[in-house]
């Protein structure tokens, strides 16, 4: 199925106390008790509101043990090994409150903005709350990873989406392709392809929250040339080292790691998307 439609979901990678814990450091996060995020305001918010102040937040295991922890569990990373091989790096975390009228993401690749040298980036998408069609769940183009292609990306103003860009271009090379929803309960995991193109909808929800943690892992054995090289460096041999091994070895390791990308949460519509 993953070689087919470019994703597979995972049931019960976290369980009822993991979930409660995951949950629990959301807010801890958001609160600031974790440790420095760009342009989170520290304080003892009450629960309800301070979820309802940040879409996401970006690398927030660089604060939180507990999220580097839930990075590698066994459940993640038996489906990782097999879908990109023995040795698995990470380089990104992404942790969505998604409150209630909270926007959703257009359509785009990962690979687009996370290049990998062997195309084999992938994300593990792990719903903290149930994901429906109304609370704003994944939505794919089933098999639009096969062809390899890259589609341009832009600017837009749609108010259904955040403020990062849009891929477009694609809907003449998938005509026969329909998107679906990925509705699943919380402590799912969707696992897929860096290729796939895919979207979420705003929560449309009165009341209520879909948080999910995403991170990103590719192949230990490829370099990551994620940053424009210094003057000089040769772009064959650029290689972003601020990763987390969570499976086998790490062929670089000789090159040591570097704590290079800080927390900082994401921007949505709320004052615009300019500046």
């Amino acid at each position: 199925m993953y070689e087919r439609d470019g994703y597979v979901v995972v049931p019960g990678v976290l369980d009822a106390e993991r979930l409660a814990e995951a949950r629990a450091e959301a807010t801890a996060i958001c609160r600031g008790e974790r440790g420095t995020v760009d342009g989170v305001e520290p304080g003892d918010w009450p629960e309800d509101e301070v979820l309802r102040r940040y879409l996401c937040v970006h690398f927030p295991h660089k604060i939180s043990p507990l999220l580097r922890k839930l990075a590698a569990l066994p459940g993640l990373t038996e489906v990782l090994t097999e879908v990109i091989g023995p040795n698995v790096k990470m380089m990104q975390s992404m942790l969505f409150i998604k409150a209630a009228g909270k926007p959703g993401q257009a359509w785009h690749q990962d690979e687009a903005h996370i290049p990998t040298r062997d195309r084999s980036l992938t994300a593990a998408w792990i719903a903290l709350d149930d994901a429906t069609v109304d609370n704003g769940c994944l939505w794919v183009l089933p098999g639009s990873h096969r062809a390899g292609v890259l589609y341009p990306v832009r600017d837009h103003d749609d108010p259904r989406f955040d403020c990062t860009q849009e891929a477009h271009g694609f809907t003449e090379a998938f005509p026969d392709l329909a998107a679906v929803p990925v509705e699943v309960p919380a402590g799912t995991a969707v696992i897929f392809n860096g290729y796939l193109l895919h979207r979420s909808l705003p929560n449309t929800r009165r009341t209520g929250l879909r948080r999910a943690l995403v991170n990103h892992y590719m192949s230990a054995e490829s370099l990551l040339p994620w940053f424009p090289p210094t003057a000089g460096e040769p772009m064959a041999r650029l290689d972003h080292r601020d990763v987390e091994l969570v499976a086998g070895t790490d062929p670089y390791a000789h090159a040591g790691t570097a704590d290079l990308m800080r927390p900082h949460i994401r921007r949505d519509r709320e004052g615009g998307c300019v500046g």
